[in-house]
């Protein structure tokens, strides 16, 4: 592991049992955020529009009640160079790898960030392997992870197309060791501080055009990188007050890992079999700590729909004329119901869009899950069922969202780290890390122990 990532030692943060030293982890990366913009703007990232939703805001406020009605805007993550933000997650991976003298990068991703890696590899003339999880055992592939595939070859990448299962990182560690390549991983310290970047830009511009920072921030939660990476960004901004709400699609009850549900979800991202794990089990991953910290973070965590958030893409090309892939709208279609509930002095932003294509594109998705026996209908959103029906709103004020008890993962957070490492004492400092960790004080992390009934001296 060392070898591939440029001699980073893990062992250097490790401070005995549950704790590690999270900070130190993030300041070793070896550039200030001054010159990660300077290198994203080398390789056509960064510096994204931000604009307001001005007939959308029309909308909200025709629907909301009196003074009610917040201001939404959108950080157009789509014009970054391999078209979404995942681009800054992989410029400082690319950009290190070429300065540390590696030939080749290598990431294990379904999609997006596979294309962004290979996007900033040709960029910076390097090899690219991207391992993909495409497939279930029948060779079938959801139409958007194929489209992810074309694009990542399309930049001279090197794909290898897996069926589901636990072979990705299998496979990833393997071509590591056989390759000597740089493992440009999702979860490094340097996919996070990439990231880092969009959260700063989002508070300088709002703080700029508008006199104060923005009350919220919506961001849509799958591994946790998206949410740890633009927080982390704001507070460099110096947005003390901007509140995190993390936006998961709903797919619960569906297994990731299995073959039979594999491809029974039109959502390779951004959902729920990405957003609970990693918030409750960070290290589970293809590197030893993975910076990529949520709980840290959040203030909220809202879950919508599958149809929900196709309305929500069908209605921003609708009224803004801008056509952005469903997976980057799971935020938007959280944050159209959130708006009505504020005052019309708040500011919301969107953080982030993707690309979209012909296999990302709202209908290729709906026919495959329709291919796939999975009903399709107009209705309420609610009576959506994750591999059985897709439930699309027939009007805007049918938009809403469940909220996710965030106490839940925090307590369960806890009670893993106890799990896993099969603790029975406690020590000061790895219980104030623990409440770092869940963004709670240790009073907290004590309670949640005792409710489970662990003898923690």
């Amino acid at each position: 592991m060392r070898k591939s990532l440029a001699g980073l030692d893990y062992d250097r943060f490790e401070l005995g049992g549950i704790a590690f030293d999270y900070e130190k982890l993030m300041d070793s990366v070896p550039y200030t955020l001054d010159e990660v913009f300077k290198i994203q703007r080398e390789c056509k990232v960064s510096g994204t529009p931000l604009f307001e939703l001005n007939n959308v805001n029309t909308l909200v406020r025709k629907h909301a009640g009196k003074g009610k009605g917040a201001r939404i805007l959108l950080k157009d993550e789509a014009a970054n160079a391999s078209g979404s933000f995942k681009d800054r997650r992989a410029s400082l991976s690319v950009y290190h790898a070429k300065r540390t003298g590696y030939e080749g990068v290598i990431a294990a991703t379904s999609g997006n960030y596979g294309a962004a890696v290979a996007s900033q590899a040709a960029q910076r003339r390097l090899r690219c392997i991207v391992v993909q999880e495409a497939y279930d055992s029948k060779g079938i592939g959801q139409p958007e992870i194929l489209e992810k595939g074309r694009k990542c070859e399309a930049y001279g990448a090197e794909v290898w197309q897996l069926t589901v299962g636990p072979e990705l990182f299998y496979w990833d560690l393997a071509l590591l060791e056989e390759t000597g390549f740089f493992n440009a991983s999702l979860y490094t310290p340097y996919a996070i501080m990439g990231i880092e970047t969009l959260g700063y830009e989002i508070g300088t511009e709002v703080k700029a055009t508008f006199g104060r920072e923005p009350d919220y921030v919506v961001v849509t939660h799958a591994g946790g990188g998206n949410v740890t990476g633009t927080a982390r960004g704001l507070e460099k901004a110096g947005c003390k007050n901007t509140k995190i709400v993390a936006v998961s699609v709903d797919l619960r009850g569906l297994h990731m890992a299995s073959d039979t549900d594999f491809n029974r979800k039109s959502f390779t991202t951004g959902h729920t079999g990405f957003g609970v794990p990693f918030a409750v089990n960070p290290d589970r991953t293809d590197v030893p700590r993975n910076a990529a910290r949520p709980l840290r973070y959040m203030d909220r965590y809202l879950l919508v729909s599958q149809g929900e958030v196709f309305y929500a893409t069908e209605l921003l090309a609708a009224l803004e004329g801008i056509e952005r892939g469903p997976a980057g709208n799971t935020s938007l279609a959280a944050a159209l119901k959130l708006a009505r509930e504020l005052s019309e002095d708040n500011i919301i932003v969107v953080q982030e869009t993707e690309y979209t294509g012909a296999g990302k594109h709202p209908y290729a998705q709906l026919t495959f899950a329709d291919e796939m026996g999975i009903e399709i209908r107009r209705g309420n959103p609610r009576e959506n069922v994750p591999g059985k029906r897709i439930v699309i709103p027939r009007s805007f004020v049918d938009l809403s969202y469940e909220e996710y008890p965030l106490k839940d993962l925090k307590k369960k957070r806890v009670e893993n780290a106890i799990q896993e490492l099969k603790v029975k004492s406690l020590r000061d400092y790895e219980a104030r890390f623990l409440a770092e960790e869940v963004k709670e004080d240790v009073e907290f992390v004590t309670n949640a122990l005792r409710e489970k009934g662990f003898g923690i001296d």
